[in-house]
């Protein structure tokens, strides 16, 4: 059955530091401010000056690229390059992290020296990571320099193997290392051992974006021309899922500055269909599915050649295999969910399904809505050529990784994080390491990350609500990991003219009351039908909500995103 949805909250901060933090930053005290504080000090933020940088994200306050480890190296291996006029590869990964990683760096190299070339392996004749077809092509082409963008910390044999014909390789990645390195010419990833960067949590495009960066400190170029690129930064920031905290919230919010003031072509056409102005969600929900189904139902060339901007027809074509891509994830979570079901594992510890027939391409995203019905840890196999192939997910606070590293004898090879992963395994080897993975999750993953959980950032009653404090909460923005939008709870709130909505009817549109101060809120609860009866009972209910703004016929109006519900009988 599928887990219940727990509410859960964020330690409330002492009172002392919310009331010191609280009138530094107001010079009168409204009983609002002191949520904004409260909201502050859970994301770490403890003074005046850490609440002002926070709330200005400024490109003067990101790292120095050299402080990553290799970077000298990188740097000087490919201005020899240039100067000795050798070819230069691109080789980045076939998902949106890496597409845009191998666009921004081809962008930036390929305007100061023409002798670049990009390269992104084919998802089903190459699988994830670099291949010996990648590296043959370097050869065969007589290109002694590969660039790997998101993928290659794990890539030993293949590093090894690219020496053996005399190619250097950097490897660019922001993947969780193995103990020891690939023996390239130089391997920037924060997360190594023996990196100091102070930021670790860079996507594979972020640490590309760094590399132009160094490049051009090196060159001596104004730092806007590596600025120019952050647009396809932040979509890939955003794409990949990763904390939108230190580095990565700067980049973010400058990059969607960009796009919501001087968007290029690339951006109008991919977001055409997204709501103004652009926020993280529309980069999420609207970019991000077009640029991954190229690589996901054909070849990710596609999407480079398009954001690289030498084929902007080619976005009907991303539009069309993204339709594809969902008709084919909905028909496979359908299959995989009768399976569970006949299989009888409704109540197993982790979800581990297999059909030969299942297209490679979508089945992450086929994990994800598994999750969605199942709340555990979950892989998909196919078949791919004479192994079997999986994607990986997780649920929140449990760390697929090292519990796949628990399966590493029953696997051929894997990578990934601690959300997700992707991995390959002989056909003989399936029942085994479905069994072993099965009980590793039973053994570790606590009873208290087993069930969804609604995360509550504080009390918030409807009578506090102002469009001041609404703006001021949107300077926390842009929202995502580890800064996500905050989710209040009220109690005591009547609800009237409830009615479904939607084309399935199963959301609910309503009016919310406080009755010890007679406010109105117009509330969507999305998904919340099933509740109808509760909610329109006339009973006193506390609910989980966010804010939001809502634009209807020139006016304008604060509104109620209902999260969940509870009677207070």
């Amino acid at each position: 059955m599928p887990s219940k949805l727990v509410w859960d909250f964020l330690p409330a901060p002492p009172k002392e530091a919310v009331e010191a933090l609280t009138r530094s930053l107001f010079k009168e005290v409204l009983p609002w401010h002191r949520t904004i504080a409260s909201l502050l000090l859970q994301r770490g933020i403890t003074s005046f000056e850490e609440a002002r940088a926070f709330f200005n994200p400024s490109l003067a306050d990101l790292h120095d690229p050299f402080l990553m480890k290799d970077m000298d190296k990188a740097v000087e291996r490919i201005l020899l390059a240039i100067s000795s006029e050798q070819p230069i590869l691109i080789y980045g990964d076939y998902d949106v992290d890496g597409t845009c990683s191998v666009a921004v760096l081809y962008l930036f190299l390929s305007a100061i020296y023409p002798n670049v070339f990009t390269y992104v392996p084919d998802r089903y004749r190459e699988g994830y990571g670099v291949s010996s077809q990648g590296i043959d092509f370097a050869d065969d082409n007589q290109i002694p320099l590969i660039i790997t963008l998101d993928c290659g910390i794990k890539s030993h044999e293949r590093v090894a193997y690219a020496r053996e014909r005399r190619i250097d390789m950097i490897i660019t990645d922001h993947h969780t290392p193995s103990e020891t390195l690939p023996e390239a010419l130089a391997v920037l990833n924060p997360k190594r051992a023996d990196c100091s960067y102070p930021y670790k949590e860079l996507c594979g495009c972020g640490i590309g974006f760094k590399l132009v960066q160094a490049l051009c400190k090196t060159l001596d170029f104004s730092p806007e021309t590596a600025y120019k690129y952050l647009d396809l930064v932040a979509l890939a920031t955003c794409a990949d899922i990763v904390p939108l905290t230190g580095e990565n919230r700067i980049l973010v919010h400058t990059g969607l500055q960009l796009i919501n003031q001087q968007p290029t072509e690339v951006m109008q056409l991919l977001l055409a269909s997204a709501k103004r102005p652009v926020e993280v969600r529309d980069l999420v929900f609207v970019a991000a599915p077009r640029i991954n189904a190229a690589g996901r139902m054909e070849h990710a060339e596609k999407a480079v050649h398009f954001l690289i901007g030498c084929d902007l027809d080619k976005v009907t074509e991303l539009e069309y295999l993204n339709t594809q891509r969902k008709t084919t994830d909905e028909q496979i979570t359908e299959q995989a969910l009768c399976m569970i079901l006949s299989q009888g594992e409704e109540e197993a510890p982790a979800t581990v399904v297999f059909s030969q027939d299942w297209h490679k391409g979508v089945i992450g995203i086929v994990a994800s809505r598994l999750i969605e019905t199942y709340y555990r840890p979950t892989i998909v196999f196919t078949q791919s050529g004479d192994v079997l192939a999986a994607s990986a997910r997780s649920v929140k606070g449990f760390n697929l990784y090292e519990a796949l590293c628990e399966c590493k004898d029953e696997l051929i090879q894997f990578g990934g994080h601690t959300a997700a992963a992707g991995m390959t395994l002989r056909p003989e080897n399936y029942e085994r390491f479905k069994q072993k993975f099965q009980e590793v999750v039973e053994r570790t993953l606590p009873q208290e990350l087993r069930s969804p959980k609604l995360i509550l950032s504080g009390k918030l009653p409807l009578s506090d609500i102002t469009y001041t404090f609404y703006r001021c909460l949107q300077r926390f923005a842009p929202f995502g990991p580890k800064n996500m939008t905050p989710v209040f709870y009220a109690h005591g709130v009547l609800a009237k003219e409830v009615r479904r909505v939607g084309k399935d009817l199963s959301h609910l549109r309503m009016i919310l009351t406080d009755p010890k101060s007679n406010h109105d809120f117009v509330a969507v609860g999305f998904g919340l039908a099933p509740q109808k009866e509760l909610i329109e009972s006339g009973q006193p209910l506390t609910i989980a909500y966010q804010l939001t703004e809502n634009s209807w016929q020139g006016r304008t109006s604060l509104e109620l995103i209902i999260k969940g519900v509870k009677s207070e009988k």
